[in-house]
């Protein structure tokens, strides 16, 4: 399995915004990618304008084709809604309970 971490900035006081925008507008095309498994949504406790989206997907193929062929259109969906451009980071996932997810020994 295989995630995605977007970090975004909203612009002051827009992050619950941000976030509605997210279940409206993108999680839709999400749901429909090939691979896909599940998306969080995170509001930072400390700065209530950082905002979390961690996705997950089958195989790193399927994250990395949702990167290249629906990114674009999503990061324009919410530029409205930021004060800067995401940045994405991208992990293989080690474990994880609510997917059942464990790494075979080696």
């Amino acid at each position: 399995m295989f995630t995605r971490i977007v970090e975004l900035e909203a612009k002051q006081g827009k992050a619950k915004e941000l976030c509605q925008t997210i279940d409206e507008k993108v999680l839709p095309i999400m749901r429909k990618t090939q691979g896909f498994k599940d998306e969080v949504v995170l509001i930072s406790q400390s700065d209530q304008n950082r905002v979390l989206a961690i996705s997950f997907w089958n195989s790193r193929q399927d994250g990395e084709r949702y990167q290249r062929e629906q990114y674009p259109k999503i990061v324009e969906s919410v530029r409205n809604l930021c004060a800067s451009d995401p940045k994405v980071q991208q992990y293989d996932v080690a474990l994880s309970t609510s997917h059942q997810v464990t790494t075979k020994a080696a």
